[in-house]
């Protein structure tokens, strides 16, 4: 009883982000409530079945920590630009490919991940936070072209569930705060019941089981900038998991070998890999519920093992993951505009600590930030370059990425070769 006590704990602790994803996405791509259904079913499922690929070890995949995965915030705004240029179809095609590298570079990482410092994983995910903020500001309304659209209605519920959001994690600690976003959502659906803005059709429509499709979406669709945007965001995934892994190995007392690095990247590239096929999403392990495992002390791979069989049960059950599908969308834009400003946070927190340890650093954030930014707001800029160029350029999060990577290599990997005195010598003398 009390294992199952804590695997829901950890359950709570991702519930949040498990499943604002999926709601995220499928509002963007006005998907319909059957639709959206099974995104939110699927992802959780998929949570839980990338979860036991991680912490279930064997010679192949499985880093056996016990590490929590979910849908990655960073894949958000990719996949609503590769949705809204190319259709929902291309994003599950840039997902496929994205984990089948994934899965066969995991062998090498180790030794590409100084492509990816700090300096540069930090631009990236703070360029992904702040191209989010616009679709947070646009739910907060009540979504865009909605008929209310800046009603009173809609901005009461959407600042209240903010401000609750806010006062929670104010003045609250430990487990609460954990879940003050999940906590949110559900005050400010409540107050939406009373005030009539609540469809349960959804709930009511919705089967007790289903059976998971592959392509439930349809067939999968392959565009080089939509796969180049997802290989990106997989890069910067593995880089924070790298982050995840060393910790939990420290907590753990394990020390983390080259091989269980490579399999802990299989296993991520595996779920990758089959959130595509599922039209689920890409994951990557949730720092969340490293904190949880420190507040209880409780590091068990058993109680993480049955976290996921928890999520693979919910998942096959539309009828729970409906109930999540009737959150308002000015509700969700309030939880959105804290959630994306977390990733904006976090961006900032990864630069902080090597923003000024020189002067490149802070070009290269200006340059790439600036360019990200430039291409999002003006995307007809490049229009008249070769498509081959503008695989790199169409798309803000691409161009700030492949920035960022150009100006890191610049600044801090080519040698400078310092000016010798004889020849500063016979400069001063000419």
């Amino acid at each position: 009883m009390k294992t199952a006590a804590l695997s829901f704990q950890h359950l709570l602790a991702m519930y949040a982000g498990a499943i604002l994803v999926p709601l995220i996405v499928g509002e963007a791509l006005s998907l319909t409530s059957d639709q959206l259904t099974y995104l939110v079913a699927i992802d959780i499922l998929m949570c839980g079945v990338a979860t036991i690929l991680q912490v279930v070890r064997n010679r192949f995949f499985g880093i056996g920590l016990p590490v929590v995965l979910g849908c990655t915030f960073t894949a958000v705004g990719p996949m609503i630009a590769i949705g809204g240029e190319f259709g929902i179809t291309a994003i599950y095609g840039a997902i496929i490919v994205s984990g089948v590298v994934v899965f066969f570079i995991s062998r090498f990482f180790g030794k590409l991940v100084r492509f990816f410092p700090p300096i540069v994983t930090g631009t990236v995910v703070t360029i992904i936070g702040i191209t989010l903020i616009p679709t947070a500001i646009n739910n907060m309304g009540g979504g865009e072209g909605a008929s209310d659209f800046g009603s009173i209605n809609n901005l009461a519920l959407a600042f209240g569930t903010l401000v609750c959001i806010i006062l929670l994690y104010r003045f609250t600690k430990g487990f609460t705060r954990s879940i003050a976003i999940l906590l949110g959502l559900t005050a400010g659906t409540v107050a939406a019941m009373l005030m009539g803005s609540v469809d349960f059709s959804a709930v009511g429509d919705a089967s007790y089981f289903h059976v998971v499709q592959p392509f439930y979406f349809g067939m999968p669709t392959f565009e080089w900038s939509a796969i180049l945007t997802m290989i990106l965001v997989a890069m910067v995934s593995l880089v924070e998991s790298t982050g995840v892994y060393f910790a939990l190995g420290d907590m753990t007392e394990k020390d983390l070998k080259e091989a269980d690095l490579s399999n802990g990247y299989r296993a991520e590239g595996l779920a990758i890999l089959l959130g595509g096929i599922f039209n689920a999403f890409p994951y990557t392990a949730f720092s969340q519920n490293v904190g949880l495992m420190q507040m209880t002390g409780v590091k068990s791979l058993r109680v993480i093992i049955i976290t996921g069989l928890m999520l693979v049960l919910l998942g096959l059950i539309p009828k729970i993951a409906a109930v999540t599908t009737i959150i308002p969308t000015a509700v969700l834009g309030g939880a959105m505009v804290a959630m994306f400003g977390m990733v904006i946070a976090q961006g900032i927190k990864m630069l902080s600590v090597v923003i000024s340890d020189s002067p490149g650093n802070a070009m290269i954030v200006a340059c790439s930030v600036g360019m990200g930014m430039g291409v999002t707001v003006v995307p007809e800029l490049f229009h008249n370059f070769p498509s081959s160029i503008q695989i790199l350029t169409s798309n803000g999060i691409v161009a700030g990425s492949v920035t960022a990577i150009v100006l890191n290599i610049v600044f801090n990997m080519t040698p400078v070769k310092a000016k010798t005195r004889t020849t500063i010598v016979h400069q001063e003398s000419a």
